[in-house]
């Protein structure tokens, strides 16, 4: 069977819907939001309701930040799974979204955990709720399903992922962060090879012994990033993974993915998302460049085309030269106290 491809998630950040009305990779796709967290630190607020029910801001709850970005990317077919504490958020998510009118085959569904004659036990993880409810999910009019965290805080242009995901031919693509200490014991660390295929999956933990002090710089080819829980898995691939190779797995992240590594899935590459902000950090230079649009510029960068070469391309980094001019392509990341 094909492996999965994981690639890098160059940009963290929002967009209009009306930048991306002409972009229909997006229609194809179907989201897939999950309540419930595991996270201890917010586990005060987890008595009476479940991670993605807690408040935010006035009359918000963290999911709707996810659903926001859903919407903001131009991906209007839903699917909330909930279970744990979760009458306070299927309240919400009726309330606020059962007449929003997204439009024609647009909708946000909740699926509640349920009992069935087949199945009398809960779900017993966020894979196995997704492979009870594979009935529905094979009818909806997607060939891809974007996986989410719907308990998490952050902005993010899921086009970009979704984009990468089409470009590799990717069975699974996932979503990583450059690798920093601060990242608790949560985060899945996912070992790169150079092609951006991930060769290991581990947890915290048991990954920093193995991969020493070299964090995000290269090892032997190899780096560390942080997953951030987020997938794009193609329709074919996650029904097969679920009914039959994976049939026993419950859990994404612990045990659907690593699975899919064993497997030994084509391309299974990773997109990772740098921490470096859109724009020029603090301390740059740049003389006779071209920055292109969300292009990210580290701190303390000179770009000065230092060996005065007149025609070059490293465009796998997002760097070309042409008549000495250098051009950063966009999205690109140069990093910290790079030299060009």
């Amino acid at each position: 069977m094909a492996m999965p491809n994981f690639q890098h998630a160059d940009q963290l950040l929002s967009v209009s819907p009306q930048e991306n009305q002409g972009d229909c990779a997006c229609k194809s796709v179907a989201a897939i939001l999950f309540g419930n967290g595991s996270d201890c630190k917010l586990c005060p607020l987890m008595r009476r309701r479940s991670a993605g029910a807690i408040p935010l801001g006035a009359k918000y709850r963290l999911i709707d930040a996810v659903v926001s970005n859903c919407i903001n990317s131009n991906i209007t077919k839903l699917y909330a799974l909930t279970q744990f504490n979760s009458t306070s958020l299927n309240s919400h998510l009726t309330r606020t979204y059962s007449n929003v009118g997204l439009g024609k085959e647009e909708f946000l569904q909740v699926i509640a955990a349920c009992q069935s004659p087949e199945n009398q036990s809960w779900f017993q993880g966020n894979a196995d709720a997704v492979r009870r409810f594979l009935w529905m999910l094979e009818e909806c009019p997607a060939t891809e399903f974007l996986i989410l965290p719907g308990y998490h805080l952050y902005r993010m242009d899921y086009q970009d992922i979704l984009q990468l995901h089409h470009e590799t031919r990717a069975d699974i693509t996932i979503s990583a962060l450059r690798l920093e200490e601060r990242h608790d014991k949560g985060f899945g660390i996912l070992k790169v090879d150079s092609d951006n295929k991930v060769l290991e999956i581990f947890e915290k933990e048991t990954a920093f012994p193995l991969v020493g002090n070299v964090r995000n710089s290269e090892d032997n080819n190899h780096t560390t990033y942080a997953s951030m829980g987020i997938y794009v898995i193609s329709k074919d691939v996650m029904v097969n993974i679920l009914k039959e190779d994976l049939s026993w797995a419950n859990d994404f992240k612990s045990e659907v993915i690593p699975g899919a590594v064993s497997l030994g899935m084509k391309n299974m590459e990773t997109k990772t998302s740098s921490k470096i902000p859109i724009g020029i950090g603090q301390g740059s230079f740049i003389r006779k460049a071209i920055i292109d649009k969300n292009a990210r510029i580290g701190k303390r960068v000179k770009i000065i085309n230092n060996d005065n070469i007149q025609e070059g391309s490293r465009e796998d980094e997002g760097i070309v030269i042409r008549e000495g001019i250098v051009i950063i392509t966009r999205n690109a990341i140069v990093p910290d106290d790079t030299i060009l």
